[in-house]
């Protein structure tokens, strides 16, 4: 680097969006970061007119949202206008809507480009980038992810939930922009490989005579939850698992999924025909 950086500087930076600003978070050295390393490039430190630049560029994108929302309102345009910002160098004017159908905004272009004499773009984004710019603070207490340092959404699936035991509760796994919670991911890779070292779920298991069932992993206390026959259920230690499991191989037990299959064969039929397509 040709200049020194250090926390709370302000930096010119190419972006996918042009030549904008940004200001440093935090300097770190000597580790592998746990997320993708931005691709953008720094071109120098910003300077006093720079400065001066932004803080004009955001008074003026407030009214620039005011008026706009107006004349969408006069077009008769059924969307969500969320928030505009200017390029750096004002050669360009983004516009960052939501919407439920394909809107045609041609016109809208053409208007706002001779009100503000610039190059328009408009961006339709999703519910995670319109919490992504809107920000605010998550459930544990800290800045959102996505407006502090994401710069892309990977999608997040029910089964990520599943495979870190956590309750199939919406209102605890869903963040404020109603998905699923980004930070999911964060530790799902380390508890894949943790549960590769453990039986699957259902898997049966013979202790002291009676017939039961793997119920739930604990890759923490290394513990597995198992529920027998007679109503019970117990915490068995990871390391004794293995002698239950080899006897009900012996006895031929089946596994959990497969004594479910057995039992509603003919159910399962008809629950085809109202699954999602």
């Amino acid at each position: 680097m040709h200049f020194p950086i250090k926390a709370d500087d302000y930096l010119i930076v190419d972006t996918d969006k042009g030549t904008d600003m940004g200001k440093v978070t935090a300097v770190t050295e000597g580790y592998e970061p746990k997320i993708s390393i931005s691709e953008f490039e720094i071109i120098r430190k910003a300077d006093k007119k720079d400065i001066d630049i932004l803080k004009t560029n955001r008074t003026d994108e407030d009214d620039i949202l005011a008026q706009s929302k107006a004349k969408i309102y006069e077009l008769g345009i059924v969307m969500k206008l969320m928030d505009v910002e200017y390029q750096l160098d004002r050669k360009k004017l983004s516009f960052y809507y939501t919407a439920e159908e394909r809107v045609d905004f041609r016109e809208l272009v053409r208007v706002l480009a001779g009100m503000f004499r610039t190059r328009i773009e408009m961006r339709q984004i999703g519910v995670r980038d319109e919490t992504k710019r809107l920000c605010g603070v998550g459930s544990c207490g800290m800045p959102l992810c996505c407006g502090a340092f994401l710069e892309s959404f990977d999608p997040v699936s029910t089964q990520v939930a599943k495979d870190q035991s956590l309750p199939m509760n919406p209102l605890k796994l869903s963040g404020q922009c109603g998905k699923l919670k980004c930070c999911l991911l964060y530790e799902h890779g380390f508890y894949i490989e943790e549960l590769k070292k453990y039986p699957p779920l259902g898997e049966p298991l013979l202790k002291d005579q009676r017939k039961g069932y793997i119920q739930k992993i604990d890759i923490f206390t290394k513990t597995v939850t198992c529920d027998f026959e007679d109503d019970t259920r117990e915490f068995i230690p990871f390391e004794e698992i293995g002698d239950y499991l080899g006897a009900a191989q012996k006895k031929g037990l089946k596994k959990l999924a497969n004594v479910l299959q057995d039992i509603m064969h003919d159910d399962a039929h008809d629950l085809k025909k109202i699954e999602d397509k």
